[in-house]
C-alpha cells in the first residue's frame, strides 16, 4: 500500500506516447494497478498529451479517469467521462489565413484538427495512418474548404523537406507555434505541426491544478519528449522516462529506470514520488 501522507503531492499528470502507452498502445497492468491505487488514496490522476480527446479516452478509461484531461499540447481540455470542453484555445483567424496560404502555395498535404476530428482530403490518404495517431476520427473531404479551417485547434503538413521548409520560413506569426521534423515513417518526407501560441503542456498542468485547488507545486508529472519539458519546468516533481533524450531528462527532477514504450514507468513513478 502507498504511504499515505496529508502532505503529498495532489495530483499526477501523465504523457500518453512512450509514458502510459507502451509501444503495442497498450497500458501495462503494473500502471494500471498503480494508478488505481493512487486514486483511491484520493490523489487526481490526469493525462497530458498531443493527441486528440478521441485518441486519448480508451487510454484514460483503462485507467479509471473520467475527470478532465489535457490534449492537443495543452489546447483543449476535456472531460472524459462527458466529453464536456473545459478550455478550448484555437489557433486565431489571422494566423489560421497564414496557414492556409503557406500549405497550399507549396502544395503540401493537410490536415486540419477540429474540436474532436480531423479533416483531409485526397493528398492526405498517404498519410492517414500516421495522423490517426492523434486520433482514429478523420474524415476524408473532397476539397478543405475555409469552414473546415474554422478556429483549429491545430494543423498538421506533411511534404518533401524543399518545400516544408519554405512553408516554415513563411510562418513567422507571433500567434503560430509551429515545429518542423523528418518523418520517419515516409522516407524523405518532413511534418510541419502548428498550433496556437501560448498553450503548452505547462499551461495545461497549471489549468487542470487550478480546477482541483492546488498549485503545480502539488503535482507529479510523468513524460518522455521534448514537449514535455514546459510541464517538466513548473511541477513539483518530473520524471522522464528512461530513454528519453539527455536534453529532456535533463530538465525533469528525476530519471526513471523503465524505458519509453516499455510500460511500468508510471508504477515506478508512483512508488518514488509516494513511497
Amino acid at each position: 500500500m502507498l504511504k499515505w501522507l496529508a502532505m503529498s503531492y495532489r495530483l499526477l499528470a501523465v504523457d500518453l506516447d512512450g509514458t502510459l502507452l507502451r509501444e503495442d498502445q497498450r497500458v501495462d497492468d503494473r500502471d494500471i494497478a498503480a494508478i488505481h491505487e493512487l486514486r483511491e488514496a484520493g490523489t487526481t490522476v490526469t493525462i497530458v498529451t498531443g493527441r486528440m480527446h478521441s485518441g486519448s479516452v480508451e487510454a484514460a478509461r483503462a485507467c479509471g479517469i473520467e475527470g478532465p484531461i489535457a490534449c492537443v499540447e495543452g489546447s483543449h481540455l476535456v472531460e472524459v467521462h462527458t466529453g464536456k470542453t473545459l478550455a478550448h484555445h484555437p489557433i486565431p483567424v489571422a494566423a489560421t489565413t497564414l496557414l492556409r496560404q503557406a500549405f497550399a502555395d507549396h502544395g503540401l498535404a493537410s490536415f486540419i484538427f477540429g474540436a474532436d476530428e480531423i479533416h483531409h482530403d485526397a493528398a492526405g490518404d498517404a498519410y492517414a495512418k500516421y495522423i490517426s495517431t492523434w486520433s482514429p476520427n478523420l474524415q476524408r473531404v473532397d476539397e478543405l474548404h475555409d469552414e473546415r479551417w474554422h478556429e483549429p485547434l491545430c494543423a498538421v503538413a506533411v511534404g518533401d523537406p524543399e518545400p516544408i521548409a519554405a512553408a516554415y520560413a513563411q510562418l513567422r506569426d507571433q500567434e503560430i507555434f509551429a515545429v518542423s521534423f523528418a518523418l520517419s515513417l515516409f522516407q524523405g518526407k518532413h511534418v510541419i505541426l502548428a498550433r496556437k501560441q501560448g498553450p503548452t503542456k505547462g499551461t495545461a498542468l497549471a489549468e487542470l491544478c487550478a480546477g482541483i485547488g492546488c498549485t503545480v507545486a502539488d503535482a507529479v508529472v510523468v513524460g518522455d519528449w521534448v514537449n514535455d519539458v514546459p510541464m517538466f519546468e513548473v511541477a513539483g516533481r518530473s520524471f522522464a522516462m528512461g530513454g528519453a533524450p539527455a536534453h529532456v531528462r535533463a530538465k525533469a527532477t528525476d530519471s526513471l529506470v523503465r524505458i519509453a514504450g516499455s510500460g511500468g514507468g508510471i508504477a515506478e513513478a508512483i512508488r518514488r514520488a509516494w513511497g
